[in-house]
């Protein structure tokens, strides 16, 4: 352990400028003295409550079916939550809210800040037990009253609040050293506040619950202060630093009771307004290259944003417009059945859900509340189903037909190729049954220093066919635990590119960092009538031995309807090549002897045929040893799906020749 430990410090520090390093030598000497004692703001100033009435941001839905928010409400009330891969999980209620559901560890109550959150032993898995204590639950149990007036989902709303801030004081233990965490429990005790009534909340009044107001304000004083004393900065001024500043600046709008606040509102306002722009190209795509973060980023900025437009604190018209083409790009990677590759990491984080019902998606959900925000119809015309969420935050909805979506006028949205942000769609039909949809990653690694989300997965490609997916992007699984499985399934051999002599195109530093960073180059873009093409290369092979270059072209001919995939290695020395191929865990995949694949799915029948001489081929399913064969459409679990493999021996510059036909 202290090997590793040493290890991810020296890498840490290589992917750091030297501003940085004193940075976050000024931070730990801060740290330091908050541990003493010598910063700790435990009481706040008393509130002053002559501030303006409560502005909402969250609109009470009718003609609703009220059935799944009870349900859910009642699930958490006999102490049942959903965390992560644990379905229905018994943590009790209300829960002890230091213990990990997982494993069962209690973590210490110690100086939040000096905890150690990586280390497994003291706290478990962090993932699992920071989730419950974002509080999405206590904003289902908010729901359930609001569409009720049932007062027993207050009072259990307000028992859990109470035991929280009973064992979770300020700067101690596990829940008081992410200032994401907090960010994420702010907003979600913002949407509480307003689903109760504010400070009239009848449950204020009863004799169980006489202090909770106020230790409830005194906490939300000390959350917004611990988050201004710890923004992420430098290198880890990611998707963090975001929802950091969207917790504090929904904060400091719904409870301005102190003058602090207005500082740390303008605070919290700057980095929202800086770090929309800076943290998402132009074309709408996030730089952490990884779809799910999309969604999460799109969220904190969104709920921000409504947060000051419901206040008459409007943000600026290119933090909308920032918006409006994140919404874009997740269109365009969509297929006509909703799926959305899972390119990049995936920890299934939301900021809230506010949607119980079981057909949720969150990113069809951000489809339909942009066709309301921007009058788009042509983004909602991408949806299946009604979203309650757009509901709760937009008090609107989009109609659709009886067919579940938006109709033919208009045409469902679509651009073909995000330059900046490293992403191109190949295909034909598109949004409608006889779809082919090829997205191609072109992109780099990450964001910043660490790229601490992306994975080795440049020039890699996911296609769906007739609204079914057939190559896959394998997804994440794994985040602060489990080695192995984190680096499979970031690393290059999880995704439908190639690798030389088994090393990844980067290489991993840490569960959230990379050193030597593949660079991708686009080079040539053409889309007409009988075809699309895409050409890229990357150098991330240019630090072996032997240097290699890898330049991939695809080619997708409209009128046959066949893929065409050609790899080309630039190098003067041997190596070993190794193409993958990733299909859905439904799909049976049959080899004939000459190396063709049958790939057999719903809807498709598809062939892989190579035209090159290869060494080997084998056919993984569930490899735990290699590992090989897996894919993980949610965190912490995976099944086992059809992989294949193609080895080759070269001596010099060769091609590979992929035809996949039958689409």
């Amino acid at each position: 352990m202290l090997v590793e430990k040493i290890a991810w410090m020296y890498n840490r520090l290589r992917c750091m400028s030297f501003s940085e390093i004193v940075h976050r030598f000024v931070v730990a000497m801060h740290s330091t003295m908050e541990k003493r004692g010598l910063r700790l703001a435990i009481t706040p100033p008393a509130p002053e409550f002559s501030a303006p009435p409560l502005a909402y941001w969250i609109h009470l839905p009718s003609n609703v079916d009220v059935t799944p928010y009870i349900e859910k409400a009642e699930k958490i009330i006999s102490g049942y939550v959903d965390v992560f891969s644990m379905k229905s999980h018994e943590i009790g209620n209300p829960p002890q809210w230091n213990k990990d559901p997982k494993t069962g560890i209690m973590s210490p109550l110690t100086f939040g800040k000096s905890l150690d959150y990586r280390n497994e032993a003291i706290v478990g898995d962090i993932k699992y037990l920071w989730e419950p204590s974002r509080h999405l639950q206590l904003v289902s149990l908010a729901q359930a009253y609001a569409l009720s007036s049932e007062e027993k989902y207050a009072d259990a709303f307000a028992a859990q609040l109470k035991s929280w801030l009973e064992q979770c004081p300020y700067m101690m233990g596990p829940h008081w050293t992410s200032s994401l965490e907090l960010g994420i429990r702010l907003i979600n005790w913002a949407i509480c506040w307003q689903l109760l009534g504010g400070s009239q909340c009848p449950i204020f009044r009863k004799p169980e619950f006489s202090n909770l107001l106020n230790d409830w304000l005194t906490s939300i004083y000390q959350h917004v202060h611990f988050i201004n004393g710890h923004y992420s900065g430098f290198s880890s001024a990611n998707n963090h630093l975001i929802g950091e500043a969207a917790g504090a600046y929904i904060a400091t709008k719904t409870w301005p009771h102190w003058n602090a606040f207005r500082h740390w509102e303008s605070r919290a306002r700057q980095h929202l307004e800086r770090e929309a722009l800076l943290q998402n190209y132009a074309d709408g795509v996030n730089k952490e290259q990884a779809i799910s973060y999309q969604q999460f980023v799109y969220d904190f900025l969104g709920f921000a944003g409504l947060c000051g437009k419901a206040h008459g604190s409007d943000f600026p018209r290119q933090y909308w417009a920032n918006l409006e083409r994140m919404a874009e790009f997740l269109a365009s990677v969509m297929d006509c059945s909703g799926n959305v590759p899972m390119i990049g990491d995936a920890d299934d984080g939301y900021v809230n859900r506010l949607d119980p019902t079981l057909d949720f998606c969150p990113y069809q959900s951000i489809l339909m509340t942009s066709a309301v925000l921007f009058d788009r119809a042509d983004l909602a015309a991408k949806c299946h189903h009604q979203d309650h969420k757009t509901l709760w935050l937009t008090g609107r909805s989009v109609k659709l037909s009886p067919e579940g979506n938006a109709g033919q006028s208009p045409r469902p949205f679509l651009k073909k190729n995000f330059h900046e942000g490293g992403y191109h769609i190949l295909g034909s039909d598109f949004d409608t049954p006889a779809e082919v949809r090829i997205v191609m990653d072109t992109g780099p690694l990450g964001y910043l220093g660490i790229a601490a989300h992306g994975h080795a997965d440049a020039l890699t490609f996911v296609l769906s066919s007739k609204g079914e997916e057939v190559l896959i992007d394998p997804g994440t699984y794994a985040y602060h635990t489990q080695k192995k499985w984190r680096n499979y399934f970031r690393g290059t051999l999880a995704h439908n590119t190639l690798t030389i002599d088994g090393e990844n195109q980067s290489v991993i530093g840490g569960n959230f960092m990379w050193l030597d960073k593949a660079e991708t180059q686009h080079l040539k873009t053409v889309s007409d009538s009988e075809h699309d093409l895409v050409s890229a290369s990357h150098n991330g092979y240019m630090r072996l031995k032997s240097p290699a270059t890898h330049r991939r072209t695809l080619t997708y001919h409209k009128k046959t309807r066949i893929l065409e995939v050609v790899d080309l290695i630039e190098s003067s020395g041997p190596h070993m090549i190794t193409i993958c191929w990733h299909f859905p865990e439904w799909y049976e995949v049959e080899a004939t002897p000459d190396g063709h694949l049958i790939c057999q799915g719903k809807h498709n029948s598809v062939t892989l045929t190579p035209e090159f001489k290869m060494n080997d081929l084998k056919l993984v399913r569930g490899d735990d040893d290699r590992p090989a064969g897996w894919i993980s459409r949610s965190f912490d679990h995976k099944q086992a799906a059809w992989t294949a493999i193609y080895s080759v021996e070269t001596r010099s510059n060769i091609e590979f020749r992929t035809i996949i036909s039958g689409l």
